[in-house]
């Protein structure tokens, strides 16, 4: 399937590792021009030499330095046509393991974030008269998890921004949507269950572990031409793990 992406300039953050980078490779594959942005130099320059991207180095837990990199990028690529937002998470805990100090924080780079980016790249997007928003959240913002109290938060609120969002952007070509991953094989994983986090696949349907590649596929698909009628959804990608309807 020809997904019209040659020459597309997209924006991924926090994409040296994990699902942002697949994203990223995915959208290169297809012929975008990409810039990719993380916190930490020499892993940010290596990922981006591997996938021709432009590497930026921002820590978009800070809002301005968010809001900077989408504009840095825009720069860099002579415009922008897709917007992939992503952060890490935060720490994992229940409601009172954290201080409201935590709560801020995960705030800042979670939801705020997501409002920073959007507010200093979507503008020229509905200018442009076309445009791809895909945030990566996370299942929890779906499906609140008691030890995953802040990311839970965070996230929700997130995901009413953007479906906010799409109905106001949505007659200007500009698409937002969201991607909910469930357990997939990435560093984090490794790093919240390190090696329990085979036995996860107990609890998927499809008894396997989510693979970075395929979820960047997905990413690819909402930002191509064909994805111009799904709008304003928050999309689970985890094999079937979440049992309920909605």
């Amino acid at each position: 399937m020809e997904l019209d992406l040659a020459g597309k300039r997209a924006a991924i953050a926090a994409a040296s590792t994990g699902l942002g980078f697949a994203a990223a490779a995915a959208l290169a594959a297809e012929g975008c021009r990409v810039a990719i942005c993380a916190r930490t130099r020499a892993p940010l320059e290596e990922a981006a030499s591997r996938i021709g991207a432009v590497p930026l180095v921002a820590d978009v837990s800070d809002c301005v330095a968010a809001a900077r990199f989408v504009a840095d990028a825009r720069d860099a690529l002579g415009g922008l046509d897709i917007l992939v937002v992503n952060a890490g998470g935060p720490p994992t805990g229940g409601y009172m393991a954290f201080e409201l100090d935590a709560y801020r924080k995960a705030l800042d780079l979670n939801l705020l974030s997501t409002i920073a980016m959007c507010r200093e790249g979507v503008p020229g997007m509905q200018q442009q008269k076309w445009g791809r928003v895909v945030a990566i959240t996370s299942m929890s913002a779906r499906r609140p998890k008691a030890q995953a109290v802040l990311t839970s938060t965070a996230r929700a609120g997130a995901s009413a921004f953007l479906k906010a969002m799409s109905q106001e952007v949505a007659a200007d070509g500009v698409t937002v949507n969201s991607l909910q991953p469930g357990y997939h094989v990435t560093a984090r994983l490794a790093q919240l269950y390190g090696s329990k986090a085979d036995s996860l696949r107990a609890g998927i349907p499809t008894g396997t572990l989510g693979r970075a590649e395929d979820f960047g596929a997905i990413v690819t698909f909402l930002c191509s031409t064909h994805a111009a009628f799904i709008n304003g959804v928050a999309i689970p990608v985890d094999g079937g793990a979440y049992p309920g309807l909605y």
